[in-house]
């Protein structure tokens, strides 16, 4: 295993300035890939793994930056695509950055949209320039290329961009993914060459569907690029959890053991935490919020449904384990008799529950990783994960 890289850290600070992100390793555990360390973006320190609330729309539905603050979130997933068709970038620009926009004063990773522009089936025109659709919004045709996205991004002034890549749906032909991924591998080229001087970070994407040829292959031509870090797509599409875990496998171990892993749109507990053993820093994913919008809670014992009837006159905490604002005032049986009268507080006071789990989660794993206990506390974990209500 590689030794871990030099813990010096911002001794030059000067030279570190001209840096748009610095990543240490703080420790790996020594019966997996598990691995606890810090990025440093230009807007603050992120503690890793970490897990990245969604903010597609530059807000994490129903929750403030205050109450994101308050449960220790110390970075964000915003969606540039989204932000480019409503308000736009020059909007974004025009009003300080998306930082300032959005009053979020520490790290944003935009996405480019590539997996929300090709899930657009049937809607799309794609071709070696770019990739022609129609705006959800306005039905007008809208063009994006590798060097428009990397423009939007700019415009937005996130702490990370992504560049422009092709998803493919799974399942799918070797050829399909083949051309998608070596697509992707020539609009990350044209991505770093449209990102100038820019301070900003920019990470390469990693696809090749389940193919093990080539994502190696995908993520060898990536590394030698030697981008800011590497981000795995294409994941968490319909393939399941042990199909992910083997292309995680023999994925990660072909990306730089000097930059930080990111998992794109994953997920639930159990695979953040499969993940999290072979090696990925970084996470992100809607399912949070949008399960708490919905009534479905994450505990530490298991998974609650508010709708269900059992709740009606329950006096008891979402989690009696769970320090959060939510458990700490509030019953299962008025949570569901919020979402049954149709008040918007519901759906706050869960996705605020379900995004401190998370972070709760992600810290013990930082913390199980430095203590050598990581796979005891991923199996305790994944235990109670089982035990689903219905």
């Amino acid at each position: 295993m590689p030794a871990l890289p030099d813990s010096t850290w911002g001794a030059n600070r000067r030279e570190a300035e001209k840096i748009p992100l610095r990543f240490r390793l703080l420790g790996v555990e020594r019966d997996s890939k598990a691995r606890a360390g810090e990025i440093e973006t230009l807007h603050g320190r992120v503690q890793t793994p970490v897990f990245m609330p969604v903010g597609t729309q530059a807000t994490v539905k129903t929750l403030t930056p205050r109450q994101l603050k308050e449960i220790g979130v110390e970075a964000l997933m915003c969606n540039a695509y989204h932000l480019s068709l409503r308000p736009g970038e020059g909007a974004v620009k025009a009003l300080g950055g998306l930082h300032s926009f959005m009053g979020w004063d520490r790290t944003i990773v935009t996405d480019s949209g590539g997996f929300q522009v090709f899930s657009l089936k049937g809607l799309t025109r794609v071709s070696e320039e770019g990739v022609e659709f129609c705006s959800p919004f306005t039905g007008e045709r809208v063009f994006l290329s590798p060097e428009r996205v990397i423009e939007i991004q700019k415009a937005l002034g996130s702490d990370i961009m992504m560049p422009f890549d092709q998803c493919v749906s799974y399942p799918c032909q070797r050829d399909e993914a083949r051309e998608a991924m070596l697509r992707t591998y020539r609009w990350t080229r044209r991505c770093w060459a449209a990102r100038g001087d820019s301070p900003q970070a920019l990470f390469g994407i990693v696809q090749g569907s389940v193919f093990r040829d080539l994502r190696e292959e995908s993520a060898q031509c990536l590394a030698e690029m030697e981008l800011d870090g590497y981000a795995v797509g294409g994941l968490s599409v319909g393939e399941g959890r042990y199909l992910m875990k083997e292309v995680l496998d023999y994925t990660i171990d072909k990306l730089p053991w000097d930059k930080p892993r990111y998992l794109m749109g994953v997920g639930p507990p159990e695979d953040i935490l499969d993940a999290v053993e072979q090696g990925v820093d970084m996470f992100d994913c809607v399912l949070p919020t949008r399960n708490g919008r919905n009534g479905y809670a994450f505990t530490s014992m298991g998974r609650i449904k508010l709708f269900n009837s059992v709740y009606k006159e329950d006096p008891m905490p979402l989690d009696e384990n769970c320090g959060c604002y939510t458990c700490r005032n509030f019953s299962r049986a008025y949570l569901r008799h919020l979402f049954f009268a149709g008040e918007i507080l519901a759906m706050t006071l869960v996705s605020l529950h379900n995004l401190f789990f998370f972070q709760d989660v992600m810290s013990r794993a930082r913390q199980a990783i430095l203590g050598g206990t990581f796979r005891s506390l991923k199996e305790k974990l994944l235990e109670a994960q089982r035990r689903e209500e219905n």
